[in-house]
């Protein structure tokens, strides 16, 4: 889904509401890779700091730890870590306000680490 443009690929992530401090990659986004930012905020451009999957959420701005994360507009949870810019966004770093067990879920699988089975 990546698009060419003078020779160079670009990435694309979606900033929904101007006031969102994070925005949504439509392509995956490899570290190092300039992306541009659509939607709402017509921000330009922005460099991703680590690899960003397709559909996860990359930091508009540097995110202090206990800032509210902001989507569509609204808060949908809160920085657990600094959060520097062009970062990747995801349960690593964040708690949703939405999911109470979020912060006890694998950022990668999804798979709850805080039961056992035996």
């Amino acid at each position: 889904m990546d698009i060419e443009n003078e020779d160079k690929i670009l990435y694309r992530a979606f900033q929904i509401n101007h006031d969102d401090n994070v925005a949504t990659a439509l392509t995956e986004i490899p570290k190092g890779e300039r992306c541009e930012i659509i939607g709402e905020g017509d921000r330009g451009g922005m460099e991703a700091v680590e690899d960003i999957p397709v559909g996860h959420k990359i930091a508009l701005r540097d995110i202090k730890k206990d800032e509210s994360i902001l989507k569509y507009g609204v808060v949908i949870g809160r920085a657990t870590a600094d959060i520097p810019e062009g970062s990747w966004i995801h349960l690593h770093v964040m708690c949703s306000n939405y999911d109470e067990r979020s912060g006890h879920l694998d950022a990668v699988t999804g798979a709850p680490k805080d039961i056992r089975y035996e």
